[in-house]
């Protein structure tokens, strides 16, 4: 969470000079090389059982191609503070997407935990943007798209995180994102590549490539699979707090009184949806007696 906070200001910092399609896809193939490297000397291959390629390549998209699109796009017009509490709302999204694929059971606590949640991060768009539409409204509703993707991403990959080892879950998924931003992200680098040869964002690339994507995927990989979904979604309410002081002390964006509120009110949803999963949750990791 740590180094996902520090992520956005960095890449923030970097959409100054560079296209977000084409640094996104750049960090992606920093962290997709790094990542299989890393599995070919721990695991002896980069080979992955045949079934398991359609429901990775799939979840990349979802997970790297779908988010990097909207996250960075998003990250143009809207704050860093911004862009991290509304990616808090991730967990209530990953719990009524777990109802909708089967793999948990609706209850009013997860439909009111989820409305609430989406409440707080109305709070958060109003207080920067009002209640229109410009460009950093916009760039809200973006970056909720790309939380929705990312709680996708989340709730369907979890079972095979479960069955591939966390590095081979990360270094795969994370190219399949790459190879499907390539035709965008290419276009954008070769049509401007010095921009991507500035030393602060070559600094942000290695960063973000090796850190914020390939160590964290991995972190991330092996602690869903111990934790579960939900529980692993508890961590991600230290990323929003952190994100919104590093962005007011690094790039001098306020923080105002609705994202302080709003952010309460996402981690109170949250809270609530997660009531009843958590402990479904915990019952399935037992298994049979």
């Amino acid at each position: 969470m740590v180094l996902w906070s520090a992520n956005y200001v960095i890449v923030k910092s970097a959409l100054v000079a560079a296209p977000p399609a084409g640094f996104n896809l750049l960090r992606l193939i920093v962290g997709a090389v790094a990542l299989l490297v890393a599995l070919r000397v721990r695991e002896g291959t980069i080979a992955l059982p045949r079934r398991d390629l359609v429901s990775l390549a799939l979840l990349g998209f979802v997970g790297f191609t779908l988010y990097q699109v909207l996250w960075g796009t998003a990250l143009l017009t809207t704050t860093a503070g911004d862009s991290a509490l509304i990616i808090g709302a991730a967990p209530a999204l990953i719990a009524l997407f777990a109802v909708a694929i089967g793999s948990d059971r609706l209850t009013w606590t997860k439909g009111l935990g989820a409305l609430v949640a989406l409440a707080g991060v109305a709070l958060v768009v109003t207080a920067g943007t009002g209640i229109h539409l410009g460009a950093a409204g916009l760039g809200d509703l973006l970056t909720l798209g790309a939380a929705a993707s990312w709680a996708l991403y989340i709730a369907v990959g979890t079972p095979l995180f479960r069955r591939v080892s966390p590095i081979a879950s990360a270094a795969w998924a994370v190219t399949f994102g790459a190879l499907w931003l390539a035709p965008l992200g290419g276009a954008e680098v070769i049509s401007a590549p010095s921009v991507y040869l500035q030393p602060g964002v070559i600094v942000a690339l290695l960063y973000s490539g090796l850190l914020a994507v390939a160590l964290s995927q991995v972190l991330v990989m092996r602690a869903i699979p111990v934790l579960g979904p939900m529980r692993f979604a508890n961590f991600q309410f230290l990323m929003p707090p952190l994100t919104v002081v590093l962005g007011a002390v690094v790039l001098g964006e306020p923080i105002h009184a609705g994202q302080v509120v709003g952010g309460a009110v996402i981690i109170a949803g949250i809270l609530l949806a997660r009531r009843d999963a958590s402990v479904a949750f915990r019952a399935r990791a037992r298994g049979p007696a």
